[in-house]
Parts: structure tokens; C-alpha cells; sequence
């Protein structure tokens, strides 16, 4: 089993009081010499994210899992963001079962019959190769996303993944996010601004009637079913 690459508390300098920015130069540091990730699914706290550790322009590598099932506006996003930051390496870990093929093996429409399975294929057993080789998982998630994320910590060790996990943002506020990005004038999904407060998926995701891109809900993911996790950060 491989180990955690901290030991904590003892080599902790920091901790749930320390600022994000303080957070972040700590892990760029630390870590400099380790398999460093950052994930993204491309929402507005990952673009948020993005910025930060871009902002110290020092090269890393961002991935993100491709499900195939992208809308137009992610895949748009996702080319804004590799030409915004050059100093970021972007890379596309997602699965290579193509939809005609896993619609040969599973049926069709797995993810209206099952979802959980449709999701572990196109997401989570991506993941798990990705990081089988990688020491620190840096992400967006926050605690008030919802109440699967509440217990999310700022740094802590992944049983599932076997790696030291890194959420800068878990303090943050849906709020705090927006106002970042206007600030910083960053690319994010247009969708936000058309009611998706979070976007997965075309099959998967739908818009919440009513919701501004400053506030947060998982409403609209896996609408219809009790679902509001595909499994990779629960």
C-alpha cells in the first residue's frame, strides 16, 4: 500500500485558518518534487481554482476526464482556458470506451437505467488510473456544495485513491466564487449564467429554474433520481 506523503500533524505548517493563498504557495513548495494533479470538471469553482495556482506561473498539470458527453459550452471553455494559461498543461485522462461501444455492452441509455454504473465507467474508473501514479490530488470541491461534501477537509489523506487530497476552496462560498471570477474577469461556463449552477453531462444535467450563477445547488444533476454524486469525491 503506498503511503501518505505527510505525516500529520507533525509536517503541517498549515491548517483549516491559514488563507487559500498561504494554502496554495504551501503545496507549490512542498510538493514541488512530487506527482502533483489538479482536477477539473470545468465549473466555476475550477476555473477559480485554475487561476490561482496559474497565477504563480509555475507549470502543472490539470486533468480532467472527458465523458464524452460534454456539452458544447464545456468543450468552448475548456480552449479558452489552455489559450488564458500556457503555463498549464491540460490533459484529457477520460475514458476510451466510446458511447456506440459501451452502448454494445450495457444497452442503451445506461445512464437513464444506471447511472451509478455510467458514471464509474466514464468517471471514476478514470480517475483511479489517473491517480494510481500521483502523490497530491489538488480540487475545487467546497463544503456547502452539499451535505456529501460537508465533512471535506482542507488537506487530508484519500483512502479510496491512496492520495494526499488538497481542496483550497473547501471554505468558500458560491458567492466568494462568483465574485472572484468577475474580479479577475475569468472564463467560466456559460451555462451558469442560463440557470446550470452545476454542469456534468447533457444526459445527466438540468437547468434549475430561477438559480443566478451566484448561488449553488445539486438540483440539477441526475434530475429525477435520488442521485447527487457520480462517485468521485464520496
Amino acid at each position: 500500500m503506498q503511503l501518505p506523503v505527510l505525516s500529520p500533524p507533525d509536517e503541517l505548517p498549515i491548517g483549516e485558518e491559514s488563507s487559500t493563498e498561504k494554502l496554495i504557495e504551501w503545496t507549490l513548495e512542498r510538493f514541488s518534487d512530487q506527482r502533483v494533479v489538479l482536477t477539473t470538471g470545468f465549473g466555476m469553482e475550477g476555473c477559480a481554482l485554475i487561476e490561482m495556482y496559474a497565477a504563480h506561473r509555475k507549470p502543472m498539470d490539470v486533468i480532467y476526464l472527458d465523458t464524452m458527453f460534454f456539452f458544447p459550452e464545456t468543450y468552448s471553455l475548456i480552449d479558452k482556458l489552455k489559450s488564458r494559461h500556457p503555463y498549464l498543461n491540460f490533459i484529457n485522462r477520460g475514458t476510451t470506451l466510446t458511447p456506440e461501444e459501451q452502448e454494445l455492452q450495457y444497452g442503451a441509455q445506461l445512464w437513464k437505467k444506471n447511472p451509478d454504473l455510467c458514471c464509474q465507467l466514464r468517471k471514476v474508473d478514470p480517475m483511479r488510473e489517473t491517480l494510481k501514479d500521483i502523490d497530491v490530488w489538488i480540487t475545487g470541491v467546497r463544503r456547502s456544495q452539499a451535505p456529501s461534501r460537508a465533512g471535506v477537509k482542507v488537506v487530508e489523506w484519500n483512502w479510496k485513491y491512496q492520495v494526499l487530497k488538497i481542496s483550497p476552496l473547501a471554505k468558500w462560498s458560491r458567492k466568494s466564487i462568483r465574485d472572484f471570477v468577475e474580479s479577475h474577469q475569468v472564463p467560466y461556463n456559460e451555462l451558469h449564467d442560463k440557470g446550470y449552477p452545476s454542469v456534468g453531462c447533457t444526459h445527466c444535467t438540468r437547468a434549475v429554474p430561477g438559480l443566478s450563477a451566484d448561488r449553488y445547488s445539486r438540483e440539477g444533476r441526475w434530475a429525477g433520481t435520488e442521485k447527487t454524486e457520480c462517485g468521485l469525491h464520496t
